[in-house]
């Protein structure tokens, strides 16, 4: 029993630390640990993936209960048996659905292939007011005209913070991103922007006018158009043409 519990020990430990490591290591060699991190932070991820595995193998050298024996191998004569400690049902419950469902998440992450957030997620985290991904070096660069590198985050900032609207008339602008229901205009067009990793990823979206329909709702597209200010003063992007493509393999904005 107790060499089960050793093993147990060992393998939430460093088994899935270095599980999690190797998976890590190997996205990065196949260019996709962009779909879960700013790909800014991948030389980050990898040296402490490194790390973690030398620790793992450091690791495996030690016998099965070597961590237990620690502090009671120094010629004094312990007053409890250590080795007969029973411990609460409860505490045994607890750690083991812990352990399960650590298991479970890190198996699931092996498994399953990585995929990119969904459509649905990006609506669900809309709260109804643009992030301002850029601040007011956006905004200084929009001014000049030089927005020529700008994708559907820099525009969404320029969009939700533009004093003067009739400035941006007239630019014309190729983004990609994938559909969502709009409000301004006859669809959005939205790229889900990080900063560090998927978990901070935040939408941005512009209102699209094309005068035909909208695509599905999720399907990605390559919008050529032309920046319009409205009667009302709000921006909206007046789309010439709206190609459906393919997912493309960095979905991100950073």
């Amino acid at each position: 029993m107790r060499k089960t519990g050793f093993v147990g020990t060992r393998w939430l430990g460093v088994g899935l630390a270095a599980a999690l490591a190797v998976f890590t290591i190997s996205l990065a060699v196949t260019g996709r640990l962009g779909l879960y991190i700013n790909p800014d932070s991948t030389w980050f991820a990898v040296s402490m993936s490194v790390f973690v595995l030398i620790g793992a193998v450091a690791s495996f050298a030690l016998p099965l209960g070597a961590e237990a024996d620690h502090g009671h191998d120094h010629g004094e004569e312990p007053e409890h048996d250590h080795g007969h400690h029973t411990s609460h049902p409860l505490a045994v419950a607890a750690t083991v659905a812990g352990g399960v469902a650590a298991s479970g998440v890190v198996v699931l992450t092996l498994v399953l292939p990585p995929a990119s957030l969904s459509a649905e997620l990006a609506m669900s985290r809309d709260v109804g007011a643009t992030p301002l991904f850029g601040g007011t070096d956006t905004i200084q660069l929009a001014s000049t005209g030089d927005t020529a590198s700008f994708g559907v985050g820099e525009w969404a900032t320029v969009f939700a913070t533009a004093t003067n609207p009739d400035a941006f008339d007239g630019e014309t602008v190729e983004l990609t991103g994938f559909v969502t229901p709009g409000e301004g205009g006859e669809f959005d067009l939205t790229r889900l922007v990080i900063t560090h990793c998927v978990i901070d990823a935040q939408p941005a979206s512009l209102p699209v006018v094309s005068g035909a329909s909208a695509p599905d709702t999720g399907q990605w597209v390559t919008i050529t158009g032309t920046v319009r200010s409205s009667s009302d003063g709000q921006l909206v992007v007046a789309a010439a043409a709206v190609e459906e493509i393919d997912e493309p393999e960095d979905p991100y904005e950073y």
